[in-house]
């Protein structure tokens, strides 16, 4: 999904109890200036053996129409050479929020590289979860998620609406847990015409599909900020 772009990775144990943890933030009204489209983090520790992973969560708009869908992207990937493999990412949502209506994986295959399939979340101590058998991960192969939830019609315009974090499961060494990765997004008025199709950006009809709508695409900031990491 990122072709050419070091990313980062994210991972948990094969024996964490994967995301079980309590994530206290919801779809309450957040202070003004703590409303990021983005998180980020980083893991490099003895368990990492001196890779650095990196793990970043973005919602798919800074605002988004009440009643519509907002999509969450969560990007799983390492900066070295280690080749985890993860199993389980289980992605939080906002408190109030229903389940999914869409989910896709994109990750590295030996036959076809990185290629984007569906797949079904189910429910994960409060949150919902994604398996394989294993998502093969290196510096230039990211595991990407990308997973769609109906925003509530009972937010108020300019509401801004936290997400959960997300948790990791994988091969030994790459297991985290991360209640502060979340993604905030605006609630705003429906554009014309997105309340009759549930979603203009779900259907590829809107004007902000995959933006950000001051600071470019999703793709764009990820690789402007793994190149600006990667740089120092």
């Amino acid at each position: 999904m990122l072709p050419g772009i070091r990313t980062g990775a994210l991972i948990a144990t094969a024996s964490m109890a994967l995301a079980g943890f309590g994530v206290a933030v919801g779809a309450g009204t957040a202070a003004a200036d703590t409303c990021s489209v983005r998180s980020h983090a980083t893991k490099k520790d003895a368990s990492t053996v001196g890779v650095t992973h990196v793990y970043d969560k973005i919602a798919s708009n800074e605002s988004v129409g009440i009643g519509t869908t907002v999509t969450y992207t969560v990007v799983v990937g390492t900066t070295g050479v280690g080749n985890p493999y993860v199993n389980t990412i289980t992605d939080f949502p906002p408190r109030g929020f229903g389940a999914p209506v869409k989910a896709t994986i994109t990750a590295y295959h030996a036959v076809g590289g990185q290629r984007t399939e569906a797949v079904t979340p189910e429910p994960n101590a409060g949150g919902w979860k994604v398996t394989s058998t294993g998502w093969f991960v290196n510096s230039g192969n990211p595991v990407t998620l990308n997973i769609t939830y109906p925003v509530p019609g009972d937010l108020r315009t300019d509401q801004q609406v936290t997400s959960g974090g997300v948790g990791v499961a994988g091969t030994v060494g790459v297991g985290a847990e991360f209640p502060n990765l979340t993604a905030c997004f605006t609630a705003r008025k429906p554009n014309i015409g997105e309340g009759a199709l549930g979603s203009m950006d779900n259907n590829g009809l809107g004007s902000s599909d995959g933006q950000l709508s001051s600071t470019g695409s999703i793709t764009d900031m990820l690789g402007s900020v793994l190149r600006s990491m990667l740089g120092s």
